[in-house]
């Protein structure tokens, strides 16, 4: 956390290693303070109203941090959560994020493929993942692989056959917990359900 000691009232509240030009404001950060800060080498522009303290760890994950920061809601869907799961041995070329229908697609320096989902089902098996204080949401394994089958004609029948096969090699799977999601999407279970019985 960051304490600005030459910047005197609400700016001295805590600011995280990573923050935009909005947490700034809210905490009473002058532009003139922001930038003399800047000037002054004590933080950094890292994106288009982005900034990081110089003398912070290095984030963990910058283009997550920053897509946390331009979109509440945003979550790591498909390839890109399927990944961190260890469900796919993919390396996507892009940041797999879900948002629901209906809300904005914030400008980003990270490159990202933006997925609209249905608000309704949006918060089904999502969960959060912090990167360095940060929170951004992740699909749970079983909603990955849903959704894998319920979007195969966009990303290939073999995301979601593979995802599935390697999450049932697992112990403690629970099938019954991958049709409970599946019930949700009826364009993915009947594909879901094949595949089952394929490879149970």
């Amino acid at each position: 956390m960051c304490t600005f000691s030459s910047v005197s009232g609400p700016a001295e509240n805590a600011l995280p290693d990573v923050f935009t030009y909005g947490d700034a404001r809210a905490r009473g950060l002058s532009d003139r303070a922001l930038y003399e800060q800047r000037d002054a080498g004590r933080i950094e522009a890292i994106g288009r109203g982005l900034y990081q303290r110089t003398d912070a760890e290095p984030a963990a994950d910058l283009d997550l941090i920053e897509i946390a920061l331009r979109a509440p809601q945003a979550t790591l869907c498909l390839t890109s959560a399927l990944s961190r799961h260890e469900l796919t041995d993919l390396i996507p070329s892009s940041i797999d994020i879900a948002l629901p229908r209906g809300q904005r697609k914030p400008r980003t320096q990270a490159v990202v493929a933006w997925h609209l989902f249905q608000a309704s089902t949006f918060t089904i098996g999502r969960h959060e993942l912090d990167i360095d204080g940060h929170q951004i949401g992740i699909y749970t394994p079983e909603r990955c692989i849903v959704d894998a089958f319920r979007l195969r004609r966009f990303e290939g029948p073999e995301l979601g056959n593979t995802a599935l096969r390697t999450w049932l090699r697992q112990p403690h799977t629970k099938p019954a917990t991958l049709l409970a999601i599946a019930a949700h999407f009826p364009n993915a279970e009947k594909a879901l359900l094949q595949a089952l019985e394929v490879l149970l």
